[in-house]
């Protein structure tokens, strides 16, 4: 797979409860690239992602399927996965609050492609005293067109989040 970057946008939010990144795909790319580095969350509790149809309406219909392995550095792992889902949960976790995000990669496969479904593969990681790791694997299954992504939080809360998107060439 080609690694050149090219920035497209970012998005950044002080104290919401969601942060999308709208009008970020085209047909100049296949593949996106997602990076999060930046978030200050208040409480414990998990990221999750949906997707903008081509209209920029957030798509929360049951159109999402998801696998996520969680490895953790003090106990077993654990496997979560769902069908016929309304987001894609799980993609990170913050465990002890602010100071142990780590970050989240994702790339995004077809979302442009009104033919195809649109993949993720994300990755997350957090640095508190028992540390974290996730991998995971989502779909959309829808064959649309889509415009952008939102990211919120389980718990509901504010949070302080920058997020960069990329196209790969």
């Amino acid at each position: 797979m080609a690694t050149n970057l090219q920035f497209i946008k970012s998005a950044s939010g002080y104290g919401v409860t969601t942060l999308s990144v709208t009008d970020c795909f085209s047909s100049n790319y296949d593949v996106y690239f997602l990076q999060v580095a930046n978030a200050d969350f208040a409480s414990n509790a998990y990221v999750w992602t949906r997707f903008l149809d081509s209209g920029g309406s957030l798509i929360n219909a049951s159109e999402y399927e998801y696998a996520t392995l969680d490895m953790y550095a003090n106990t077993t792992f654990a496997e979560l996965k769902g069908t016929g889902q309304t987001s894609i949960p799980n993609i990170a976790l913050s465990q002890s609050g602010t100071a142990d995000f780590g970050g989240i990669s994702m790339y995004i496969y077809n979302p442009y492609d009104s033919s195809s479904y649109t993949f993720v593969i994300a990755q997350s990681s957090t640095f508190s005293t028992n540390g974290r790791g996730s991998k995971l694997i989502g779909v959309h299954k829808s064959a649309e067109q889509l415009s952008g992504i939102q990211l919120n939080r389980s718990a509901g809360d504010a949070f302080d989040m920058k997020i960069n998107m990329y196209g790969v060439k």
